[in-house]
């Protein structure tokens, strides 16, 4: 069912902002080193590894910061604005709850078998463990969400562009596709994260003077939170205000299903099995650097909460019912708003360019997974197999060119949706969940057939999208928005394709236990008899990777219950 509010309206028409020549100076220049970044990454670029996965040489500082800034695409800056201009500070549990515990238990237990496996790819992953069924459908899959997600941060960054230029939407996608396509194709992946590691800089510099600067435009926190609790109810700044079961809040969830759809499934589903995200990772120059990526990322996950969620609460409490019809303005116009109400030029040109470095970085990191997956999973494996190396990094750029294409029609489509958050956290509980459980039941349990990993993604992606497009969208069950259907969707394909693949694996014969060695855990890699080097023994065995763990966690387990 979709409500009133969840409606599409377009891009305001008065959300013009008022650039000038030191606005678009900034930005030049920026464009100037990205594309400068591009050629210098081409020369490094001489194997399918180098562009894949750049050579898995760079230090855990370049691919940790490469890792969050992937993520903080159209899903952090216009989709957790938008979330939390229309379901309030609800917002910080797609961070505490939603991201940092999935983001260590990556590190800690699920990059020794990644970068142990010496996978390029997740869909590679499963080959090893099930059979070239699940592979093939996990590929496609994959693929499929890639291009779906990039066309979300192309539409993003098309938003601002229309803002800053007043060019028609169509015109800002074409041109901000062919320019992430220009340094993608150049440098390989080596060039999307050395950009991602200056976006990640550029993009604080942006999301800062915004959040500053409407905090004071409203009185500060206190002020925000009064002004809110007279028009949207005390629940709306609350982090667990109204979640008891039965109880209605914003959200439309309550804590059981925040908890387990967003906290688990989803969470689990992106963070462990998103092939953008987990690529970074691989490209790190060894285990221990691997593993460290993600929770060298969780550090300013916890923080960048306020960054991206405050500024959604202030635009909620200037504009009357903001991202309704009768405003004028939908969820996704928070930060234009904002940048418009609040910046004066130079800072302005700042922030533009910061939200374009992050729209670029989201869409960089799923066209250079989507070559990755498509060139070594598909095209290499089933269809054009034992060619040269030469041939297949040539075959790599061409199907970027594609992706890209493919992203640009894609992008038409998430621009019917008024709150982007919504439509991304619908792509992932259709494709991330369900490989997730085939993932985790495939690695901690033997028994697992080959046979179960296709069956089981397929039955945990169809259940998932019988529930959010007949169950939900028909009214037969009544659910009270579109994020509260997508945790149910979650959970349904989750436990979906847990049941399959156990009642498959208990009709099919388990794979040898020789060819799970590395792949299940407590198993060791072939070759791994001798004494691990120091930095590869088990997680639980070094003392500094559980530090890490263990202060994030501390962390997180403390702010979100004070809040």
């Amino acid at each position: 069912m979709q409500t009133p509010t969840d409606s599409p309206v377009y891009l305001a028409a008065q959300l013009r902002l008022p650039t000038n020549w030191l606005d678009y100076t900034i930005l030049a220049i920026y464009f100037v080193v990205v594309l400068g970044i591009g050629f210098a990454a081409r020369r490094s670029v001489k194997t399918s590894l180098d562009f894949f996965l750049s050579g898995r040489s760079l230090p855990a500082w370049i691919t940790g910061l490469a890792f969050i800034s992937a993520n903080l695409a159209a899903t952090e800056i216009l989709g957790m604005a938008a979330n939390s201009a229309q379901y309030g500070a609800y917002t910080v549990h797609w961070y505490w709850i939603g991201a940092i515990p999935a983001m260590v238990f990556l590190g800690l237990v699920m990059m020794p078998f990644y970068y142990g496996s010496k996978v390029r790819s997740v869909p590679e992953f499963l080959l090893l463990r099930f059979d070239r069924a699940a592979h093939l459908l996990s590929s496609i899959l994959f693929a499929f969400a890639a291009i779906l997600i990039a066309g979300v941060n192309l539409y993003a960054l098309a938003i601002v562009v229309e803002a800053l230029l007043g060019w028609p939407q169509w015109v800002a996608i074409v041109v901000a596709g062919a320019f992430v396509l220009a340094y993608i194709t150049l440098g390989g992946l080596s060039s999307a994260i050395y950009n991602e590691v200056l976006q990640f800089f550029v993009i604080l510099a942006a999301l800062i003077p915004i959040t500053a600067l409407g905090l004071k435009k409203v009185g500060g926190w206190d002020g925000l939170t009064h002004k809110l609790t007279a028009s949207h109810g005390a629940n709306f700044t609350t982090a667990w205000g109204g979640t008891g079961i039965g109880h209605v809040n914003p959200l439309g969830a309550n804590w059981l299903t925040i908890v387990l759809g967003l906290g688990f499934v989803l969470s689990f589903g992106y963070w462990t099995t998103n092939f953008a995200e987990v690529q970074r990772a691989l490209s790190a120059k060894n285990l221990s650097a691997g593993q460290r990526t993600p929770l060298i990322a969780a550090y300013p996950k916890i923080f960048i909460v306020f960054l991206v969620m405050i500024p959604g609460l202030v635009a909620a409490a200037l504009i009357p019912k903001f991202g309704t019809a009768g405003s004028g303005y939908q969820y996704n116009d928070a930060i234009p708003f904002l940048m418009q109400e609040l910046l004066p030029n130079g800072v302005l040109g700042i922030a533009v360019t910061g939200l374009l470095a992050a729209f670029m970085a989201g869409m960089a990191a799923n066209v250079s997974s989507f070559n990755t997956v498509f060139t070594n999973d598909i095209w290499a494996k089933y269809v054009v197999r034992g060619r040269e190396d030469a041939y297949y990094v040539g075959f790599g750029r061409l199907i970027t060119v594609v992706g890209v294409l493919a992203s640009v029609g894609t992008a038409f489509l998430a621009s019917s949706f008024s709150n982007i958050m919504s439509y991304l956290q619908t792509l992932f509980s259709f494709f991330n969940v369900p490989m997730f459980v085939v993932f985790i039941v495939g690695m901690f349990w033997k028994r697992a057939s080959a046979k179960s990993g296709f069956w089981g993604l397929l039955a945990g992606t169809v259940t998932a999208m019988i529930n959010y497009f007949v169950l939900y969208k028909k009214g037969i069950i009544a659910i009270p928005s579109d994020q509260g259907a997508n945790f149910v969707s979650a959970i349904a394909g989750f436990v979906a394709g847990a049941v399959v693949m156990v009642v498959v694996s208990l009709f099919t014969k388990p794979k040898p236990a020789e060819e799970l060695q590395g792949l299940v855990y407590g198993t060791r890699s072939p070759g791994m008899s001798e004494p691990p080097a120091p930095g590869d023994e088990a997680w639980y065995r070094r003392p500094a990777l559980l530090g890490w763990g263990a202060v994030v966690l501390a962390a997180v387990c403390y702010i979100p219950f004070s809040f």
